[in-house]
């Protein structure tokens, strides 16, 4: 089966992006979705966000670390979780990250090492 990193879609009217087949055993275990660093999405498996995204939000020794807080509420504000539906593969992006994203339609997925970055094509 080849390897994707970059995949581009149309979402339907409900929101919905269909993730490629090639790739949907990543998400076996869910989907989360929250704000990047920049005018962008991230596309986690449930799995990464658990481990890798929450140990690394948790990684600080004093609950007064500034920068660790700004990254927790720039990561959790307006994160989702869902399930990709059985059938088709499809997760739906809610309103407000694309909203936050610019994205109306078109979206543009590009991997980012364990995570995918979703945003407007150029």
């Amino acid at each position: 089966m080849a390897h994707v990193d970059y995949f581009e879609r149309k979402l339907d009217d409900k929101r919905r992006l269909t993730i490629p087949v090639e790739v949907r055993a990543e998400f076996a275990s869910g989907v989360v979705l929250t704000r990047g660093f920049g005018r962008y999405l991230h596309l986690y498996p449930k799995s990464v966000w658990d481990g890798d995204v929450e140990a690394a939000l948790n990684n600080s020794s004093s609950i007064l670390d500034e920068k660790t807080a700004d990254v927790n509420v720039q990561f959790r504000r307006g994160k989702t979780e869902a399930e990709l539906d059985q059938k088709q593969g499809r997760v739906t992006i809610e309103q407000h990250l694309m909203d936050y994203a610019g994205i109306d339609k078109a979206i543009v997925a590009v991997r980012a090492g364990k995570y995918w970055r979703l945003m407007v094509p150029d």
